[in-house]
């Protein structure tokens, strides 16, 4: 079959399903995810330790990504590497959530890190399967907006469902999010996944061609971008954390005030997932990926002006 074919525009069930899957993996993959720390500081864990397991899990899954991408690139069971850690991490979630101490808080986190570092390039995997290169950046940027709309109604569920039922609430809206991953996974055709093409090893109408390790030797500004990206984290991942423990202690309310403070970042990572491509199109990469490290201070400035926090 000609490649043109292979990979063309039409809107297959499969890339339904793929949307889908981003939509319900916003929640499912992380389990608690931005709510663990608000919840556990308002049963007196402090900031530090809280910080210093967000840590050990972030190393946790560096560590671990390398080796389950290259899992991924060597077994045809993709849609498998989804769908057995969503159910691990919405366990790990649901007794961390009604035995929070300290070893399960940290199995469960160590858990959610592996999950993390499976689900990325399976997803990848999953969606260069089904498209091939050439179209995959798109892909890509509608798998970020579906991801973040996900994110949102999420949030908003999680809001209403605390609202009504308190706890409870958060643990169907885990185990509807689940649900539903794995139903999207599923109905994925398995007959449409090119795993060949998922790890650069055949040709589409893109560039494709296998890398190993040697490629970051060969180009020094991968490790460049590398390096700025892990600054970046260290100092755009703990600002959220830390302004929703601080309101969560002060309101006594951990759920709906991360869903709250959570929500303005989703939909303002909807608006720029949307409108990434025209922008990268229109100005390059470069300009846009600088616009992106320049908001970094300012959200700093502006989370900094938070009084008593």
């Amino acid at each position: 079959m000609q490649t043109s074919e292979r990979f063309g525009d039409r809107l297959t069930p499969s890339l339904i399903a793929l949307a889908a899957l981003n939509f319900f993996l916003a929640d499912a993959r992380d389990g608690l995810g931005p709510f663990l720390d608000a919840y556990l500081a308002t049963h007196g864990w402090t900031s530090m330790s809280l910080g210093i397991i967000a840590t050990g899990g972030g190393i946790l899954g560096m560590v671990a990504t390398p080796l389950f991408g290259a899992l991924v690139d060597g077994t045809p069971y993709k849609r498998a590497l989804i769908v057995i850690p969503v159910l691990l991490v919405t366990i790990a979630a649901l007794l961390t959530l009604n035995v929070p101490n300290v070893s399960v808080v940290v199995g469960g986190q160590a858990m959610t890190a592996i999950v993390g570092a499976v689900v990325g390039p399976a997803l990848m995997g999953l969606t260069l399967g089904l498209v091939g290169e050439a179209k995959f950046s798109d892909q890509v940027s509608g798998n970020e907006f579906w991801n973040h709309a996900g994110n949102v109604a999420s949030l908003v569920g999680v809001y209403i469902t605390t609202v009504l039922w308190g706890q409870y609430g958060i643990i169907g809206m885990m185990i509807v999010t689940a649900a539903g991953a794995i139903a999207a996974t599923l109905m994925i055709d398995p007959a449409e996944i090119d795993h060949k093409v998922a790890r650069g090893l055949a040709k589409d109408d893109g560039k494709p061609g296998p890398s190993g390790y040697s490629v970051l030797i060969e180009t020094p500004g991968l490790i460049l971008l590398a390096l700025i990206l892990m600054v970046f984290h260290f100092g755009n991942a703990p600002m959220s954390r830390l302004i929703a423990q601080a309101f969560s202690i002060e309101l006594g309310t951990p759920f709906r005030t991360t869903a709250l403070i959570t929500g303005i970042s989703q939909l303002t990572m909807i608006a720029a997932a949307a409108i990434a491509p025209f922008l990268i199109r229109r100005f390059g990469l470069s300009f846009v990926f600088f616009i992106a490290l320049i908001a970094l201070p300012v959200r700093g400035a502006i989370a900094g002006s938070v009084a008593d926090f």
